[in-house]
């Protein structure tokens, strides 16, 4: 999965439009191999990313969680973390 795609689903605030829209953006860069879309493509791809930027809301909208809301302060702060052992490690 590409890293940039994070997980939406289960935080306290909701995800936003601008989030969604984000990781479709990045699934659709992922799948179809283009960082910087041909002319000739732009306007399919721009579908691709609208039409599963909607289907990940409407997915989003319809789970259940089970657990406590993350709390998105504190995930950012663990994965800051993560990188800095991480990082640690390569420069051994």
């Amino acid at each position: 999965m590409c890293r940039n795609i994070r997980t939406l689903h289960n935080f306290e605030p909701p995800a936003t439009a601008d989030e969604i829209a984000a990781a479709a953006l990045q699934y659709v860069r992922k799948i179809s191999g283009y960082q910087k879309v041909p002319k000739a493509n732009t306007e399919i791809f721009d579908e691709a990313v609208a039409e599963i930027a909607r289907i990940t809301g409407q997915l989003l909208n319809t789970l259940v969680a089970t657990g406590e809301p993350k709390d998105r302060e504190a995930e950012k702060a663990k994965a800051r973390e993560r990188w800095k052992k991480r990082e640690a490690r390569m420069r051994q």
